[in-house]
């Protein structure tokens, strides 16, 4: 089997050395350092291990597994910049180079940076690529109206917030639906609003159609259950305030406090819903 340079491969050990045993692989012998060698290994036995060059561009072996392979987006801590470009935090001691030339937009330390992990077929270093558009599906096909998916914040446009949709698609999240803070690199899971005519996808934070009122009146049941049965809100409470409590439009909640006073779970008094028992 072919190597593959960036992500996990299985591997045989061939040799111990002082420096680490060298592994077995379609490119030659591959050292594994001392520092990841696993307890009670056997000579002969398979490895899995991940692959990539040192700072000497030399193959070689880790048992520490990134954040993510070739192929994968990822959101990463930004460490350092530096001439060369900025260093992320992808969980291997050598941190992952994202070059100048491939930054959508300058990045600065303590940063959120959405890459797609690559390999550079000319250095065969795996580096990161924050221009990520190119990389994602911009037409989609089999994604039915509510079907939950992955999200990953990458940019901010006009219109709201462009999202990675399942590692494969590019989505957008409308400012008006946002009810609760997003940036750049936050991970959450979503659901498919719309996919329109040209393919490409309206992505929702909540359920749609009676889904989303369901949700609604489960998050307003966990409020009330975490503040002691009661909350001052009812149906004159400002927007702004549901939305930064309850991460809904009013008009949801509106439709969620009706529907519990109506099962009888809550009463609705002038400045305050409560739980019914309490």
């Amino acid at each position: 089997m072919n190597l593959k340079i960036g992500n996990t491969n299985t591997l045989e050990i061939v040799k111990e050395t002082p420096q680490g045993l060298y592994l077995a692989s379609s490119e030659g012998e591959i050292l594994l350092p001392n520092k990841f060698i696993p307890q009670n290994y056997k000579l002969h036995e398979d490895l899995e291990v991940f692959i990539y060059t040192d700072s000497e561009d030399r193959l070689i072996a880790t048992t520490q597994q990134p954040k993510a392979e070739v192929g994968q987006f990822a959101a990463l801590p930004v460490k350092e910049v530096t001439r060369f470009g900025a260093f992320l935090d992808w969980g291997l001691d050598k941190d992952l180079l994202l070059p100048y030339k491939e930054q959508a937009f300058p990045v600065s330390s303590g940063d959120q940076a959405v890459v797609r992990v690559c390999l550079d077929f000319k250095t065969r270093r795996v580096i990161a690529v924050a221009k990520i558009e190119g990389f994602l599906l911009k037409e989609a096909t089999g994604l039915a109206r509510n079907t939950a998916v992955a999200l990953m914040v990458y940019d901010r446009s006009p219109l709201g917030f462009k999202v990675v949709v399942d590692q494969i698609y590019i989505g957008v999240v409308y400012e008006n639906e946002v009810f609760q803070p997003l940036r750049i690199g936050d991970q959450l899971q979503g659901y498919i609003k719309t996919v329109r005519e040209d393919g490409k996808l309206d992505i929702a934070l909540q359920p749609q159609g009676v889904s989303a009122i369901d949700h609604a009146k489960q998050e307003v049941m966990d409020q009330l259950q975490t503040h002691d049965g009661t909350l001052p809100f009812h149906d004159n409470s400002q927007p702004e305030e549901i939305r930064a409590v309850f991460h809904m439009s009013k008009k949801n909640f509106k439709k969620a406090i009706g529907g519990l006073y109506r099962e009888g779970k809550i009463e609705m008094l002038p400045d305050r819903i409560v739980l019914k028992n309490q």
